[in-house]
């Protein structure tokens, strides 16, 4: 049975399967700009999770610095590499660069001190791991399953600095386990203004042309831009790190699931190979 905050991680990564669905039917909004609308979205359900855990934003006074500093790291700076590898190498294989992260954090969590919910690496976790490393590398790859780096060199490297990004934040995360998962929204508020100065420098302003599509916005900005990150600090400060980690690999197994369900993508035999091997990955690694 999973402790409460360990479901937490799990809900976020449940809310993370919808981005690609979310941001395939947001018309074209420049990166940046769509990340600014959606962090300072995501800042307000801060308000509404601070209601809902009874936790005071006045917490916020209390953050120490390296908190905050740690988590403009995480959510800026993944986002500007994960932008960045999608505008310079082809967004599958990027991916699947990116993807590497749920590996990462489970390999790093080993680092952790006892204390902090560390345990020694055992052959399950490893080998749960690659497991699903496999299958999301067959869900990304494509038909062919072939990965040409050639010419895309810059945009493998912001995809490679990226999942090292989200998964060094999201292990150090337990070394701030005090700081209230509140705290989220003052970073959420830094990096959207960290976006608008992108935007503003490097973007041309292109606002949602309707109902619908601000409508699309405000669920991005809620869901998996937004409620997500609350719930995966909860996740990463007090669940089975671990356990979470593998079970990450199951975002882009859903979000591809999804997309077909949506009739915005096409299942396949290797769509079902990679849902065995990603499932029995995270059933090995999840063994005590």
């Amino acid at each position: 049975m999973t402790s409460p905050a360990t479901s937490s991680g799990l809900a976020a990564i449940l809310l993370w399967s919808t981005l690609a669905s979310l941001t395939a039917a947001v018309p074209e909004i420049p990166p940046f700009e769509l990340a600014a609308f959606s962090f300072a979205i995501a800042a307000l359900v801060g308000v509404g999770y601070s209601v809902a855990t009874g936790t005071s934003l006045t917490v916020l006074a209390t953050v120490p610095p390296g908190a905050w500093a740690l988590g403009v790291y995480g959510l800026l700076g993944y986002h500007v590499c994960y932008f960045y590898a999608f505008r310079n190498a082809p967004p599958v294989e990027v991916n699947l660069v990116n993807y590497l992260w749920p590996l990462l954090i489970v390999v790093l969590s080993g680092f952790l001190p006892a204390a902090l919910g560390g345990r020694r690496l055992a052959w399950t976790h490893i080998a749960g791991a690659l497991l699903g490393l496999c299958g999301t590398a067959l869900v990304l790859a494509g038909g062919d399953g072939r990965l040409d780096l050639s010419g895309h060199v810059s945009g493998y490297f912001a995809a490679l600095a990226a999942a090292v990004i989200w998964s060094t934040y999201s292990v150090a995360s337990r070394l701030y386990a005090g700081v209230p998962s509140v705290a989220v929204t003052g970073t959420c508020a830094l990096t959207a203004l960290g976006a608008a100065a992108g935007h503003l420098a490097f973007e041309q302003t292109i606002w949602p042309a309707d109902a619908m599509a601000w409508l699309l916005v405000l669920l991005q900005g809620f869901g998996p831009v937004g409620l997500a990150f609350y719930l995966w600090d909860d996740g990463m400060k007090h669940g089975n790190i671990r356990l979470i980690g593998v079970l990450s690999y199951a975002t882009p197994l859903l979000s591809t699931l999804l997309l077909a369900v949506l009739g915005l993508g096409r299942p396949s035999p290797l769509l079902w190979l990679a849902a065995l091997l990603v499932t029995a990955g995270a059933v090995l690694a999840g063994r005590k």
